[in-house]
């Protein structure tokens, strides 16, 4: 008998452990029941719409209720869309600069007397760095150039970088793609080396955009530098200017900011051309056509045949 069982025992020893170990039945509850309530709380009971609910049948003050408890909003007989103006479509009141600034003899006539329609004209300027004012108190135009002038800078290098996300925190949405306009498919070397004369605010304005409280303002600053552009096409042949000799720029560029948002800044808008300015020179890849070569047409003359004598 003892001899059986000892068998018996070894047989189970020899066995896979699945029959061995003991098994437990799944359930759905847990093994510890001690937070069942605060699992119980998780799951909030709320009653579902009736999708086939028939609403004309119901009458208006039973509809608003039903609205109201699902949270909607009653339907409006006009349609509203919400947009942002961060910038201005153009240069209000545009500054004209000086005949022949920068070079012209300031005792020439025209000199003179473009000198005193903006002496006439720099009451309005001054009442708009005024408006200027009551949205920046700190703001003076000593502080605001240098900021202007590392405006410029930065936003020349970014183009030249082709940085797109670095040029919309320095161009407004009007210059954008006016300055990517002048970057397709080039490459672009520029490089600032100095000023030659320290710049100036010339021209203000304010203006208010849709209603009286949006209001812009524009500044026109005056740069006189010296610098270096080199503009190459997509094969790498030179377009325009040269990465060795240096010009001077004069040019007027005018500054935009929101003044009504407070979160608004100071950036390049527009870039004022005067009339008097020469005409850009060709790229050096430009060809001028020929004109044709008149065709020389021969003219056979056919002579009438002669008519025998009888």
């Amino acid at each position: 008998m003892a001899n059986s069982i000892l068998s018996k025992m070894g047989a189970l020893r020899i066995a896979p452990t699945v029959f061995i170990q003991p098994h437990r039945t799944t359930t759905s509850k847990h093994y510890n029941p001690k937070f069942k309530k605060l699992r119980a709380e998780k799951f909030m009971k709320f009653e579902l719409p009736n999708p086939n609910e028939d609403f004309s049948q119901l009458s208006p003050g039973k509809m608003r209720q039903k609205m109201k408890e699902r949270g909607v909003l009653p339907p409006r007989p006009w349609m509203e869309r919400p947009f942002y103006i961060s910038a201005t479509g153009g240069v209000f009141e545009a500054y004209v600069p000086p005949e022949g600034d920068g070079k012209a003899s300031l005792v020439s006539a025209t000199r003179a007397k473009q000198t005193v329609q903006l002496l006439e004209k720099k009451s309005k300027s001054m009442m708009a760095i005024r408006k200027i004012k009551s949205y920046e108190e700190e703001f003076t135009q000593d502080d605001f150039l240098p900021k202007a002038q590392d405006i410029y800078i930065k936003a020349h290098e970014s183009l030249a970088n082709n940085d797109r996300k670095a040029l919309r925190l320095y161009v407004t949405e009007k210059a954008f793609p006016e300055f990517m306009h002048n970057r397709h498919m080039k490459t672009v070397h520029w490089n600032f080396l100095e000023s030659l004369e320290p710049p100036r605010v010339v021209h203000a304005r304010c203006t208010d955009v849709v209603n009286k409280e949006n209001i812009f303002g524009q500044l026109t600053v005056r740069f006189h530098t010296r610098q270096q552009l080199a503009v190459y096409d997509r094969f790498g042949r030179l377009l325009h200017g040269s990465e060795i000799l240096a010009k001077d720029v004069l040019e007027y560029i005018v500054f935009e900011k929101h003044l009504s948002n407070l979160y608004g800044t100071w950036r390049i808008h527009e870039k004022i051309i005067p009339d008097w300015t020469p005409p850009k020179e060709p790229s050096k890849l430009t060809r001028i056509m020929p004109p044709p070569e008149p065709e020389i047409v021969k003219v056979e003359s056919e002579e009438p045949a002669a008519i025998a004598d009888k």
